[in-house]
């Protein structure tokens, strides 16, 4: 099984910059999307369904135009969750899970610090999530949870690691990340690329893609059950419909 994450910073327009081409190429069975920016209604679904994805589902955000997440399969999920349960969290449309006879994957957007509320917000939504989680696990043990973390791990996720004041990189929210992983999941791409320095989010500004000073801010986290079943999992650089980059992860079921 093949899955992709990406972070299409709107739909619409990636769309316009030739995403489902990209996609028929990639040929993911199941892509999780984030930052959709969009509702199921402002798009031609039709297209998404003759690129190969009849399966498509969507959680939005209450305010149009904001966060919001997708995934499209190429089979029919056995069951699909809206959202976690939290009303705190779910307001913003940032998870979503499909669950097949032998894994779940999620779609998740965990919020951005942009400031001293939003940081607030993105603290507590990390509490939340984890916990949310932890109970999941012991429901559905083979979880695949795709998405923009907006958090760089270790020093060799970041382009500048001297950035330790900024949002992304602060000491509490690696840490956070960590205690995610030691829970049990293990970051895909870092299992199979030790020592290997990629990025999966560049500014917009400065010509950082240009430059790859770029954050590693994607992840497929794979349960530990699933250890044994993780074949490869990589980083799509060339694709450049948004200001990150797609990652995918392939498991041996």
């Amino acid at each position: 099984m093949k899955i992709i994450s990406y972070n299409v910073n709107g739909i619409r327009a990636a769309l316009k910059k030739g995403f489902l081409d990209w996609l028929q190429a990639a040929n993911p069975d199941v892509i999780c999307i984030q930052e959709t920016k969009a509702h199921k209604e402002q798009i031609d679904v039709s297209e998404i369904e003759n690129a190969g994805y009849p399966y498509h589902y969507w959680f939005s955000a209450q305010k149009k135009g904001y966060s919001s997440v997708a995934i499209f399969c190429k089979e029919k999920p056995n069951h699909i969750e809206y959202g976690t349960g939290i009303e705190t969290m779910d307001f913003e449309g940032r998870n979503l899970r499909v669950d097949f006879d032998e894994v779940s994957i999620m779609s998740l957007y965990l919020p951005s610090g942009t400031n001293i509320d939003r940081l607030n917000f993105k603290l507590t939504y990390m509490d939340e999530f984890q916990a949310y989680i932890n109970q999941l696990k012991q429901e559905m043990p083979n979880l695949v949870i795709c998405g923009d973390y907006n958090i760089c791990h270790e020093e060799i996720d970041i382009h500048n690691p001297k950035m330790k004041g900024v949002s992304g990189f602060l000491p509490e929210e690696r840490q956070w990340i960590g205690s995610f992983i030691d829970s049990g999941f293990i970051d895909s791409y870092r299992y199979l690329n030790q020592g290997v320095q990629e990025f999966s989010w560049w500014s917009y500004r400065a010509n950082a893609r240009a430059n790859n000073k770029g954050w590693r801010l994607d992840y497929a986290m794979v349960s530990e059950p699933l250890k044994d079943k993780i074949a490869r999992a990589y980083i799509l650089t060339e694709a450049k419909h948004s200001d990150h980059c797609p990652i995918a992860l392939e498991l041996d079921i």
